[in-house]
């Protein structure tokens, strides 16, 4: 996956979010991240929208608050209509019964339903 996106054959959506993330994670992670080519890349925004709707999933016993990151992830992948949404976390992202839950909201105010990645296909 890493050599398709170098290959420029995904456009990878970041925001704030991953940054603040990517200050923990391994320097091979952060080293790769670093090799991505600007025109592979596209910086997404926080917006009320995607706050609300983090807000509404936590309401609503999808995830807990503890998991409030893990549900700016989804709506940003969500909001900006990205085709995939990647993610180690198999606890609150990579999870059925997580992803019914977020789905059943996303339907309910008829957007975008979550799929696997947050990348988007070019």
């Amino acid at each position: 996956m890493f050599e398709r996106i170098k290959g420029n054959e995904f456009i990878v959506l970041y925001s704030t979010v991953t940054q603040d993330e990517l200050e923990y994670a391994p320097n091979k992670v952060k080293e790769l991240v670093k090799s991505l080519k600007a025109d592979s890349t596209e910086f997404i925004e926080l917006t009320e929208e995607t706050v609300d709707l983090a807000t509404e999933y936590i309401e609503e016993k999808v995830v807990g608050q503890t998991s409030y990151a893990d549900c700016l992830h989804i709506d940003l992948a969500t909001i900006n209509r990205a085709d995939f949404l990647v993610s180690w976390n198999f606890k609150h992202i990579v999870n059925i019964e997580r992803v019914r839950g977020y789905n059943s909201i996303n339907i309910k105010k008829r957007i975008q339903t979550v799929r696997n990645s947050l990348i988007k296909r070019i």
